[in-house]
């Protein structure tokens, strides 16, 4: 009896109780993942390296484990993720990247990364929590270098006037700002508290002000942050004394307050602010601005000046931040003042799918694993908020695969039952994700897992054949074509490696144009191609797994070479003489050409070729240079020399004609091409005009040398011609006596030439020289007598001017022998 009831209730028993151990034992899973939470706190700005924590020891893990556990950091898709990194040495977490906590987290209160760590054999999740304390690394800022503001001198004292606040991207306290203002018995600085905690700094009037003492004032408000050490900001404040302006704009509320879906349209109206002015005119007209706000605010928001609209300048964002909060300045025209704070609170739409991050897959698996093997690790993640943000996984195909819940939105893909390889060698399950929006928005990740298997799988090519275009003159190591080959097998059975199996020359023909890579299959051109000398060729690629024993397949590729235009046209006729290229002066080719040719006469025709291909080798004419320009045309394609008009008698009887040959490359290259061409009826009456150049030559040299003489022959004959009248001139003044104008050079003249140096430079090295005349005494001499007897001794230039000097003898006291002292009425001396 006891038998047979337990065979009744075997089958079903035990499914029941195979059942109730899979859930317990992926309870105990799940709530141990659930505890296994580990936190930290870490002030912002540590460098790189900066130890965070020792992970593995808080997760109780020993060093002796770490080799098989390999503790890491999951790399999910995450950004958060990029900031630490786990040593696989000792366990320590430790910052890989510097942390900005204001760049992070903005203005939050509180600042904190969290991701998943993985340890394998057995593969299990933990949730770690980095929390990022602020420093005090920003100074407050003013949105202004000065405030300017203006200030009647009939206002009383005790008037405010709201001053600018400043800004301090810090946090906590290190944000919490004081106000001081440089001391001045007319002003004194009042705090007004603002709602949410915040302090507006207020200018107060102790004293009538006096445009007439005073017009203007220049103070200096500075900032300071409760951090320690202290920073501070300051921003001057300049007041103009002006008069007229009594009654500064009034807001109807202190602060006005709007809601707004994020991905709002640009340009949109969110509120408007409104302030008055009982003044009039101009002192009445309000103006409206954005106050002491941060630029990602300006970014986002603008105001009209004249209606005071807020309206969007940038898309909003919920998941960036949900709350703006700013301030909003009316001015009047005389320079008043107030000011108001907008809040705006941006709500959540269901704007964003949910992402899934495949963090660890454990492929492939043994077909004889348990079940329960953990064999993928998820994270999904939806930013938005609320039921939009509340995410649900399942898993979509059939396999023997379930998706159980972890912590932190992770969730873990393990096996529900035994794996057979020979039914299946791989399984592909959708794991699809679903947030609780409205309408629902879901997203779905493809999971591959493979059983291991042997090597029964030969690679596959993407491609049976590949082409390839690589441009001639490549560099050598030019990448050419990447090949890639598939092995549906796991391990090194699926390793594929890459050889060159040969070519359209043979492997020895062909394998020294390319060489490939093994692992990645990049096949690279071994020098530089030419495709003057090769268009195409073809090699074999073999593609090999790592399997035993190894399987393999062949992909061709064919390598076509591209034209380049490396190759400038080369001139066949007229070909350039010996001469002319070893740089002699043999005579060029030339064309004969009746004087009796008509327009489109065909003088010559220039052929040139291109050794490249295509455009590169189409070839144009043009003529560029011509002894008579309008006398001779080249066709543009053909190269034919022809007359462009009839040859006139005046035309020269030699003609020199330069043809530019030009391809379509680019850049196009070109060559030139020199014609002689000789008017004439025939070949014998050409004769003379080409050895013409010459004879010219010569009598052209022989002229010149010629006219060179005849000028120096012209040029004596004009100088002995001056010469002789000078001569005649001067014997004819001879015979006449010397004219009165030069009496003092006449017969009785006495000529001094010597040096003499005055008394002030007798040390000196400038020698000064004086020619003077001085009278004789008188006796009669005939006139015929010149020229005249010797003259009497002559006397030193000192003597004569009466100066003393370089301690000689006065003339005074020593006179030379047989001098003849001058008489009173004799003429006064003169010097030349």
């Amino acid at each position: 009896m006891a038998v047979r009831r337990r065979q009744r209730l075997g089958p079903g028993g035990g499914r029941a109780l195979l059942a109730a151990l899979l859930l317990l034992l992926l309870l105990c899973v799940w709530c141990r993942a659930a505890a296994e939470r580990v936190r930290y706190a870490i002030a912002e700005e540590l460098g790189r390296g900066s130890l965070v924590g020792p992970l593995a020891r808080d997760l109780g893990l020993s060093a002796d484990e770490l080799p098989a556990r390999k503790l890491q950091v999951a790399s999910g898709g995450k950004k958060q993720l990029k900031y630490f990194t786990v040593n696989e040495e000792n366990g320590n977490l430790y910052v890989n990247e510097r942390l900005d906590r204001e760049e992070m987290c903005g203005e939050s209160a509180t600042c904190s990364v969290s991701f998943e760590v993985l340890v394998h054999n057995p593969l299990n999740i933990f949730h770690v929590e980095v929390a990022i304390e602020d420093v005090n690394d920003n100074s407050p800022v003013f949105s202004k270098a000065a405030l300017d503001l203006e200030i009647g001198e009939w206002i009383l004292p005790g008037a405010r006037f709201p001053l600018e606040m400043a800004r301090d991207a810090d946090a906590g306290r290190n944000s919490l700002l004081t106000y001081q203002l440089t001391s001045n018995p007319s002003f004194s600085l009042s705090m007004k508290e603002k709602p949410g905690g915040s302090k507006l700094p207020e200018l107060v009037l102790e004293r009538v002000l006096d445009r007439e003492k005073q017009s203007s004032f220049e103070l200096v408000l500075m900032a300071i942050d409760g951090g320690d050490p202290a920073r501070s900001g300051t921003v001057q404040v300049r007041i103009n004394v002006t008069d007229a302006n009594d009654n500064p704009p009034v807001f109807n509320k202190s602060l006005y307050e709007a809601r707004v879906s994020e991905n709002l349209p640009l340009e949109s109206v969110v509120l408007q602010v409104r302030a008055t002015d009982v003044d009039a005119g101009s002192n009445g007209r309000v103006s409206y601005s954005l106050g002491s706000v941060p630029d990602s605010v300006r970014a986002l928001f603008t105001i009209d000046s004249e209606s005071g609209e807020v309206r969007t300048a940038g898309p909003l964002d919920f998941e960036e931040k949900n709350k703006y909060v700013f301030g909003v300045e009316a001015r009047d025209g005389g320079g008043l003042a107030s000011h108001c704070e907008v809040q705006i609170d941006i709500t959540d739409e269901n704007d964003n799918a949910p992402e899934i991050t495949i963090l660890s897959l454990s492929s492939p698996v043994p077909e004889d694993a348990p079940a329960g093997t953990v064999v993928a690790v998820l994270n999904v993640d939806d930013p938005d908020s609320g039921e939009n943000g509340q995410v649900s996984c399942e898993l979509s195909g059939e396999a023997p695969l379930s998706i159980v819940a972890s912590s932190g939105g992770s969730y873990k893909v393990v096996t529900s039952g035994a794996l057979d390889r020979e039914q299946a060698s791989e399984h592909r399950v959708s794991v699809v994700a679903r947030d609780r929006g409205r309408p629902a928005l879901r997203s779905s990740r493809e999971l591959v897992l493979e059983v291991s298997d042997v090597n029964d799988n030969a690679p596959v090519f993407e491609e049976a054949a590949y082409s390839a275009y690589v441009a001639e003159n490549n560099a050598a190591g030019a990448l050419v074509l990447r090949v890639q080959a598939r092995d549906a097998d796991a391990g090194a059975n699926g390793r594929v490696s890459y050889w060159l199996a040969g070519g359209s020359a043979g492997a020895a023909g062909a394998a020294p144009l390319v060489s490939v890579e093994a692992r990645s299959g990049a096949l690279y051109a071994q020098r530089s191609l030419d495709y003057e000398q090769c268009r195409e060729f073809t090699v074999a690629v073999r593609a090999q797994d790592g399997g035993s024993p190894a399987r393999s397949s062949t992909a061709t590729v064919r390598v076509f070479v591209l034209d380049r235009n490396d190759n400038a046209p080369r001139v066949l006729w007229p070909a350039p003489a010996a001469g002319e290229a070893a740089g002699g002066a043999a005579a060029a080719p030339f064309e004969v050409v009746p004087r009796s040719a008509e327009a489109g006469y065909l003088v010559a025709k220039v052929v040139a070729v291109d050794a490249d291909a295509g455009r590169n080798a189409w070839l144009s004419y043009e003529l560029v240079q011509a002894s008579e320009p309008a006398l001779f045309r080249v066709g543009l394609h053909s190269g034919e020399v022809r007359t462009a008009r009839a040859v006139g008698e005046r035309d020269a009887a030699k003609q020199r004609l330069v043809a530019v040959v030009k391809d379509h490359g680019q850049p196009a290259l070109s060559a030139t091409a020199t014609l002689h061409v000789v008017l004439a009826e025939s070949l014998q009456e050409a004769l003379p005009e080409l050895s013409e150049r010459p004879a010219g030559a010569e009598a052209a040299a022989a002229a010149a040398e010629l006219q060179f003489y005849l000028v120096l022959a012209l040029a004596l004959l004009s100088a002995l011609l001056v010469l002789s009248v000078a001569l005649a001139v001067l014997a004819r003044l001879r015979r006449a006596g010397p004219p009165a104008v030069l009496r003092c050079l006449g017969a009785q003249r006495f000529s001094l030439a010597g040096a003499a140096f005055p008394a002030d430079f007798c040390e000196g090295t400038l020698p000064y020289s004086y020619n003077l005349c001085v009278p004789p005494p008188a006796r009669a001499v005939p006139e015929a007598a010149w020229p005249p007897p010797p003259p009497v001794p002559i006397l030193s230039a000192e003597e004569l001017l009466g100066g003393d000097s370089c301690g000689k003898p006065s003339p005074d006291s020593q006179l030379a022998l047989g001098e003849q002292p001058a008489e009173p009425d004799a003429p006064q001396v003169c010097n030349a």
